[in-house]
Order: structure tokens, then sequence, then C-alpha cells
């Protein structure tokens, strides 16, 4: 069962990405529409908003940072990990799954250390990989995209992200334990 499951997850994997590029060109070329200036628009517009969340993406580079130098992560990571290790999430995960929502290089270097400790092929390199694809860098994003706009209450977004990222992580361990 869990081999079928796998072949067509590979399948689907192996065929989305190209599929979805086709799909976007056939639609332009349906509607008309200039893909090159569309891009080159899209490209501009890109560089600005890049151009405007420099200040607010050191201010989030260098909390991280004070963050993890700091070993408050480490501590964090020893005080939860006999509740994950009931659900059988295993405790070299959990860097990742709470270096996610912070930072995504942040994340990709834990991903990475992971990798050649464990082996993509591994369980846990496949899990964290799983993870790291399911979730999103939640305060990056509200500290980047909502400052460089000038938001200043955030209402329901770190809440509502948050649910979305444990969601992310709980999928990413039921699927990691089904298919693999």
């Amino acid at each position: 069962m869990a081999t079928v499951f796998g072949e067509i997850v590979k399948t689907i994997s192996d065929y989305a990405i190209p599929v979805i590029i086709l799909v976007i060109i056939c639609y332009g070329v349906f509607k008309k529409i200039s893909l090159y200036e569309a891009f080159v628009d899209g490209a501009k517009g890109g560089f600005e908003v890049a151009i405007k969340i420099i200040p607010f993406l050191v201010a989030i580079l260098v909390a991280i940072g004070m963050f993890r130098a700091s070993g408050a992560m480490a501590y964090l990571i020893s005080a939860i990990s006999p509740l994950t290790d009931l659900v059988g999430l295993p405790a070299e995960a959990l860097p990742v799954a709470l270096m996610r929502p912070l930072s995504g290089s942040g994340s990709l270097g834990l991903v990475t250390e992971i990798m050649k400790t464990h082996g993509p092929d591994s369980f846990i390199g496949r899990l964290v990989s799983t993870m790291y694809g399911s979730t999103e860098t939640t305060f990056y994003v509200l500290a980047v995209y909502f400052g460089s706009v000038g938001i200043k209450k955030t209402r329901h977004a770190v809440p509502a992200g948050l649910l979305a990222d444990a969601a992310g992580l709980i999928g990413a361990l039921l699927i990691c334990k089904l298919v693999f």
C-alpha cells in the first residue's frame, strides 16, 4: 500500500512543475497576454519590493542569529523533546520545526546539516524535507512584508500563520509515517 502511494506521489511530483508552466503559457496565449512583458513587469515590481524590505530583513536575521547564538533554541528543544517523542517526532527534527517559522535560510541550513548526518533517504531526512516544504516562514513574512507597508497590528495573522505551520508539521509527520 505504502509503495503504491509512494509511486503515485513520485509520479505527480515529477510532472507537477512542467504541467504548471505549460498551463500558464497556454493560458497566456489563449488570453492573448504578452507573457514576456508581463514577466518583466512582475520582475520590476519584485525588485521594488526587495528594496523596501531590506531594513526589515536585516532586523529579523539579527534577531534569529541572537536566538540561536544565545542557546535559547537548544534549551527549548531539550524542554519539549519528551513531548514530541510521544508522537514519534524525532528530537533531531525539532530545530527545523522551531526555526522554520522564523527563517527560511536558517531552517534550510538545519535541513542541510541533517542531510549530511543522516542522509536524504533516511526517515529523518525525508521528514525534515517535508516539514520544510509544508510550512512557512511566518514571523519572517510578517516582519518583512507587514513592516514594509507600515502595518503595525497584525491582528489574526500571527495565530493563523502559526496554526497553518502546526498543521503543516503534523501533516508532514503523518504523511512521512504513512509513505516512508
